[in-house]
């Protein structure tokens, strides 16, 4: 058995999960696991459709995405993954789609707002949107310096990573993170379902109000905070 067999089994079980919650269509998405203590990740093959994929098939890439194990072409996507888990250390999946609500967001170029209680469930501000990458960088390495594109995103709105785990790359789709590859999954469906209800509510009332700071805190700090008593 493989010594990445615990990785490709998480990244097989998490891309499983994209279909499932109705994130992905056909092959538009890919779920990566990384173990840090053996610097590398598993992640989906380039093309393969969901209901052919195996924990097998998954693609072990170190984070300067050289190919460490497997036969199958990885994600065309593995660059920005490996760029990601190179720079952000907290990190241990990461998830791209191009799920239909977040990624209108992102090609309108827009954050979203931070409209109700479900939004600061989550995040205390707007879910940030990259701007499109330059030419020059859309020329050179592509995936390659989509990576640095959100990291460079972050750092511009002065933003955590670990505790801001989302964003849209402008003109191109979300992606998310988190410590393990079930949170980033969790945290794609929240985009979705998020950036669904604020295109809802700027057009039911183009003039709605942001929420209000009190509410924002309150919301995230029951779930995230010191005292938090959210859950079991």
């Amino acid at each position: 058995m493989s010594q990445y067999q615990h990785i490709k089994q998480a990244a097989y079980d998490a891309n499983m999960q994209l279909p499932k919650l109705g994130l992905v269509l056909f092959t538009f998405g890919n779920v990566s696991a990384a173990d840090r203590d053996l610097g590398v990740f598993a992640i989906k093959p380039s093309g393969v459709p969901y209901e052919e994929l195996s924990p097998e098939k998954m693609v072990i890439v170190d984070f300067d995405g050289k190919i460490i194990e497997g036969t199958l072409r990885p994600s065309s996507d593995t660059l920005t993954h490996a760029v990601l888990y190179k720079h952000w250390e907290g990190i241990g999946g990461i998830v791209h789609t191009h799920s239909t609500y977040a990624t209108a967001w992102a090609q309108s170029q827009r954050d979203i707002p931070i409209f109700g209680t479900t939004h600061a469930d989550h995040n205390t501000v707007d879910i940030p949107c990259a701007p499109p990458m330059s030419d020059e960088m859309i020329q050179g390495d592509y995936e390659y310096q989509t990576g640095f594109q959100i990291m460079n995103c972050f750092e511009e709105k002065g933003l955590d990573y670990k505790e801001v785990e989302m964003v849209l790359v402008g003109n191109h789709a979300p992606f998310t993170w988190g410590k393990t590859a079930d949170k980033a999954v969790y945290n794609s469906a929240v985009l979705e379902t998020v950036a669904q209800m604020a295109l809802l509510t700027e057009q039911i009332n183009p003039q709605s109000p942001r929420l209000k700071d009190s509410l924002i805190t309150k919301h995230y700090e029951r779930k995230h905070g010191p005292n938090s008593y959210y859950g079991q």
